[in-house]
């Protein structure tokens, strides 16, 4: 043969190897549907003062069980754990928590919402820097 044919030869044998003939897409893994849980406030990145208390407004939602319980993590410690009134899984639950800010730096807020059954959220986390308190100078 030719070397114009061959190359042209081999040029259409690659062509044709590397087609993908399939037409069924690939099949999706499906992903339970996991409870949701946002901070309303305060907003990531917020500074407050040392020895102030900040109110962590949290909102979790769930429509198949409800919501049994949120719980917040500081510097994933736990912190404080919110549940609806008598204790009974609702939809949609908004919690208010305080927390008095101690420690000048940078200190992580974590939130996870659960379902009656342990299923829980993915984590939601933001950061709050903390500001030393000033001195009055004498």
């Amino acid at each position: 043969m030719s070397r114009p044919v061959t190359l042209i030869l081999m040029l259409i044998l690659a062509l044709l190897s590397a087609c993908n003939l399939a037409t069924t897409p690939p099949t999706a893994i499906p992903t339970p549907d996991l409870p949701r849980v946002d901070f309303e406030q305060p907003a990531n990145g917020a500074t407050v003062v040392e020895g102030s208390e900040l109110t962590i407004d949290l909102v979790a939602s769930d429509e198949t069980q409800g919501i049994a319980r949120i719980e917040l993590l500081v510097d994933d410690l736990n912190y404080r754990e919110g549940t609806p009134e008598n204790d009974v899984p609702v939809p949609t639950f908004r919690v208010l928590m305080n927390w008095l800010a101690q420690g000048v730096g940078r200190h992580v807020l974590t939130a996870i919402a659960y379902r009656p059954d342990g299923t829980r959220s993915d984590e939601r986390s933001i950061l709050i820097e903390v500001l030393p308190r000033e001195t009055p100078t004498p």
